[in-house]
């Protein structure tokens, strides 16, 4: 995921600085939650605090980290560039040594040579966006979820190997994320003989696509993808639906939010989307996904395993290290770890080996199943 710039004050990077999300009174160990407390995307924000919430507190209730709690903080960066390196400086003035985050990737690209520099370990559960680690040698930045040159692919070779449209149109909303993951998928359909007719960058924000939607029916389109967010997806779908323009849509993670349901209505029905694996069905997790359903919970959700995974990699180091951030980044570079998005471990670059991207639809009623 990519940040929308749409957040303009850098008081909305502080509001929620500082918002405790787990209980300890005494607690000696802090990991901060950065990512999106306001803004239009606050969504994403949220699942990545109930990935981080669960794990904590299961943590804590078996005795911490060699007997010291656990502590989380939550720092608003609105998920927008500008606010990256300000919620990384509220980080690193607090002394506040790990992060599971930032959420977005522009966010996250602006402020990982921050966080790197001041030797603070950073492992995002859903920044997707190469640029985030290509080429940086960051020795403190990770993720636990793949890259948009893993979801483009995966996206592509469905359309074409199950869509199979005549021609297609790929828009995105202009932003580091979504242009990226838009021109990957592209680039994948050219390569699969899927003619692309049209390639596209919409406005953010903006309320009226019609005349994109125009554009769309001109080109004579049997299929479009949208690489951005769920607002403007929600808009695509209900506006080209009552403009008559009848053709299936997908888009990468960042449109799978029930919140796209109330802005397109009926119109999501079928939505194709890419999505980490459901790793909630997988029997091995139910302890946790009964952990998440015990606090109401969704398990299920885009980032809340991939969330979890990634303080369970900062805990479980720090519990064989100690709390040395360096050491802890070392061990994370060396050692493989078992988690609910299966075994972890990293390349240099602090990319995953392999992580699962899958095809779901999308329904009205705000689930999900896998496409075929």
């Amino acid at each position: 995921m990519n940040t929308p710039f749409r957040m303009k004050t850098v008081a909305a990077a502080l509001g929620m600085a500082g918002a405790l999300f787990a209980a300890g009174a005494h607690a000696q160990i802090k990991i901060a939650v950065v990512g999106p407390g306001t803004g239009p995307v606050t969504q994403y924000g949220d699942m990545v605090k109930e990935g981080v919430n669960t794990a904590v507190e299961m943590a804590n209730a078996a005795g911490g980290i060699n007997g010291k709690k656990i502590e989380i903080v939550a720092v608003d960066d609105a998920c927008e560039p500008k606010q990256g390196p300000v919620a990384a400086n509220r980080v690193i003035n607090d002394k506040i040594h790990y992060v599971v985050g930032p959420v977005c990737s522009g966010a996250s690209i602006a402020a990982a040579p921050i966080y790197n520099n001041e030797g603070v370990v950073v492992v995002t559960p859903s920044a997707t966006s190469p640029a985030l680690t290509e080429g940086k040698n960051y020795h403190f930045i990770f993720r636990t979820i793949g890259r948009d040159d893993q979801q483009g692919p995966a996206a592509a070779k469905f359309i074409a190997e199950h869509v199979k449209p005549k021609k297609v149109a790929v828009l995105h909303d202009k932003q580091s994320y979504g242009q990226g993951i838009a021109s990957s998928v592209r680039d994948d359909l050219k390569k699969a003989g899927v003619a692309v007719a049209l390639f596209e960058g919409i406005n953010a924000g903006d309320s009226d696509y019609s005349a994109v939607i125009t554009k769309l029916k001109s080109a004579g389109v049997d299929f479009v993808y949208y690489g951005g967010y769920h607002p403007e997806m929600g808009l695509l779908l209900r506006q080209a639906s009552e403009q008559g323009l009848k053709v299936r849509m997908m888009g990468p993670e960042g449109v799978g939010n029930p919140e796209v349901n109330a802005i397109a209505g009926p119109a999501v029905e079928g939505m194709l989307l890419t999505l980490p694996a459901d790793f909630a069905s997988n029997p091995k997790n139910a302890a946790i996904v009964k952990a998440f359903k015990d606090k109401k919970r969704d398990a299920a959700g885009a980032f809340q395993l991939s969330s979890y995974a990634a303080a369970q990699v900062i805990i479980d180091s720090i519990k064989a290290v100690g709390d040395d951030p360096a050491k802890v980044a070392d061990h994370m570079h060396k050692a493989t770890f078992e988690t609910p998005i299966g075994p972890v471990s990293w390349n240099k670059g602090g990319d995953l080996k392999s992580f699962d991207f899958q095809v779901f639809q999308w329904h009205k009623d705000g689930t999900k199943s896998v496409a075929k």
